[in-house]
């Protein structure tokens, strides 16, 4: 049997985590009488899943040439979120002056599954190639 590629399957469990929790949360918000599409959750989920790739594949391709410096290249991608954060969704989220609960979980649950799954792949890398 062959092993499935890393990338392959990390990106299969980012999309399958990130879908089911998109699913969970936008019912959470109709069952709630709450607006499901608003304060851009979709793109929230689509920049996450996004940002979440272009951080671990990078580690994985690069992980021999970088081994003792995985740990920062992983901090530098949290940093990278939070720069994409400031950039397009702030200014939107505080554009009435105040930043409120469903807008903060429209961007922080993507954010924190994402974030959970690179960190569960990251360490396996750090696991297996650091000794």
């Amino acid at each position: 049997m062959s092993k499935i590629n890393p990338i392959i399957q990390f990106l299969a469990v980012v999309v399958f985590a990130l879908g089911v929790i998109f699913l969970v949360h936008i019912s959470i918000l109709a069952n709630s009488g709450l607006p499901k599409y608003d304060n851009l959750i979709v793109l929230s989920y689509v920049v996450n899943c996004l940002l979440a790739a272009s951080i671990f594949i990078p580690i994985y391709m690069f992980r021999r040439k970088i081994k003792h410096q995985i740990g920062f290249l992983f901090m530098g991608g949290s940093f990278l979120k939070f720069l994409f954060f400031f950039l397009l969704f702030y200014p939107s989220y505080k554009s009435d002056g105040e930043m409120g609960r469903l807008e903060f979980a429209a961007f922080f649950v993507p954010y924190a599954v994402s974030l959970c799954v690179e960190t569960i792949f990251t360490a396996q890398i750090l696991k297996k190639w650091i000794h």
